[in-house]
């Protein structure tokens, strides 16, 4: 959120002055941080990066206190994701629902990054404009890292990986990257070597699976990377997953990591569901039921001995970048969002 925060402000300093405020660990005091920013500010619109309490807090008391606007930016539907993850308790849960719901109607404007986010807030009455998770495309362009391919032992194997945070599930018993070691698990034997770039709860136990599977040697856990250094990793894998449940959580989802995987060129193979599926070729797009399925890695397992066979096939990611410049780079994104900050600050 801070990279799509600094971006946005970038790309509207021709017609905004805009001051950003981050959220520090203890969230009820950012509560009041944001207000002292916001009382030093006096903006003539305030806009709040995800659905969580301190900032949306923050913005609506200070409509109240000033009569600003303010715009609520969301990328996923919050209560649905606690209830299917189950981390938060039903205490948890419930106020997860009442902050989504309220943040929502109390927003003076809504920003989505998902098309079918829109279609489903439209059902409640709701108005909302879709502004994708965005890319700085130049700053993830494919580049030449054969040290750290070396490093990394991916030469004379097809590489394929995952980014994010992956968070183990007790109830749903999966954490990102468990499609990985599944798909690991059936692709035994074959020239093929797994990379998890991120950290959480699930790595651990996806460790332990994969001692106990005897795949040691197939899974690379790189841990977290930092933001300035993620581009390299994308440019030294060959296949990227991108998994999202099909249900409420996965489809009204871009994730950040699409638009990074897009322009760095990489072949997808991504879940039939959410914005992946609008703007993937079909070839690359594999079908995914219910919110855990037990049966998708199979059908991932098919794909990649396809492009086993073909490797030729991995150069259609090339043709992403492209996808990344015209749809989620963020001067497009930033046009987009332009015209509903300038109709807020004049009907202020």
């Amino acid at each position: 959120m801070a990279e799509r925060a600094r971006a946005f402000s970038r790309e509207l300093a021709d017609v905004f002055d805009i001051t950003i405020a981050y959220r520090q660990d203890d969230k009820r005091r950012a509560i009041r941080d944001f207000l002292a920013v916001l009382d030093a500010f006096r903006p003539h619109v305030s806009y709040v990066f995800d659905l969580a309490y301190s900032g949306v807090f923050a913005a609506a008391l200070h409509r109240t206190r000033a009569g600003c606007p303010w715009v609520v930016d969301t990328g996923d539907a919050i209560y649905a994701l606690a209830k299917s993850a189950g981390l938060r308790g039903p205490l948890g849960t419930l106020f997860t629902g009442a902050l989504e719901q309220f943040g929502l109607r109390a927003a003076s404007a809504v920003v989505v990054r998902g098309t079918e986010h829109r279609i489903l807030l439209s059902h409640y009455g709701i108005d909302a404009t879709v502004v994708q998770d965005g890319v700085d495309v130049a700053q993830f362009l494919p580049r030449p890292v054969e040290e750290l391919r070396t490093r990394l032992g991916l030469h004379d194997v097809l590489s394929i990986g995952v980014l994010g945070s992956s968070v183990w599930s007790e109830r749903l018993g999966v954490a990102v990257g468990w499609e990985l070691l599944e798909l690991l698990k059936r692709l035994r034997g074959s020239p093929v070597k797994g990379i998890l770039i991120g950290d959480g709860s699930g790595i651990p136990v996806l460790r332990q699976r994969c001692s106990q599977q005897g795949l040691d040697r197939s899974l690379l856990f790189i841990g977290r990377v930092p933001y300035a250094s993620v581009a390299d990793y994308l440019s030294a894998v060959d296949v990227f997953l991108s998994t999202q449940t099909n249900d409420l959580v996965g489809r009204v989802r871009t994730t950040g990591k699409l638009p990074l995987y897009l322009a760095s060129g990489r072949y997808v193979l991504a879940s039939r569901v959410g914005e992946a599926a609008h703007v993937l070729p079909d070839e690359m797009l594999v079908e995914y039921r219910g919110v855990v399925d037990p049966d998708y890695p199979d059908r991932l397992a098919e794909r990649v001995e396809t492009l086993l066979a073909n490797p030729e096939r991995l150069q259609a990611g090339r043709a992403l970048i492209q996808v990344a410049r015209k749809q989620f780079s963020y001067p497009v994104l930033a046009k987009r969002l332009r015209p509903l900050l300038e109709r807020m600050a004049e009907d202020r």
